[in-house]
């Protein structure tokens, strides 16, 4: 008889604690706690983005901070005058070449060329081993 109480006793503990987590389950599966548990989520996620985003904002000022210290835009660097490019001059031997028939710089005046050579003078036809001036071969073929 003792035995039957006992297991009664253990019976009804487990079919309160059952229902006891039963209960909590369906406290938790109702509409207004899903969208409860939805928001908490949503502010908690919320907060760490805006930590997240001052965090990145920290760092952004202090690099920007590094950035002009070293480069001097903070007023402590001397600024070196402007150096004067030199003009380029001409090589011995190298020709300008002309703007092309109808491009926006064939419209432009013609500069004062500094080459000793002019671009419409004919090369000299160099004379090959067994011709004459003419270019034709002694041989009569050519």
């Amino acid at each position: 008889m003792v035995r039957r109480i006992f297991w009664m006793a253990v019976g009804a503990g487990a079919a309160v604690w059952a229902m006891g987590k039963a209960n909590e389950a369906v406290h938790r599966l109702t509409p207004d706690s899903i969208s409860g548990t939805a928001a908490r989520g949503a502010l908690r996620l919320g907060d760490a983005a805006k930590r997240f985003a001052q965090d990145v904002q920290a760092g952004m000022a202090e690099r920007e901070q590094e950035l002009r210290a070293d480069l001097g835009l903070d007023g402590t660097a001397v600024v070196e005058p402007p150096r004067r490019r030199r003009a380029l001059r001409p090589e011995p031997g190298h020709r300008a070449i002309s703007a092309a028939p109808g491009s926006p710089a064939a419209a432009l005046p013609p500069k004062r060329s500094t080459t000793t050579k002019s671009i419409a003078e004919p090369r000299q036809r160099r004379a090959l081993p067994g011709s004459n001036p003419t270019g034709r071969t002694t041989d009569g073929v050519g």
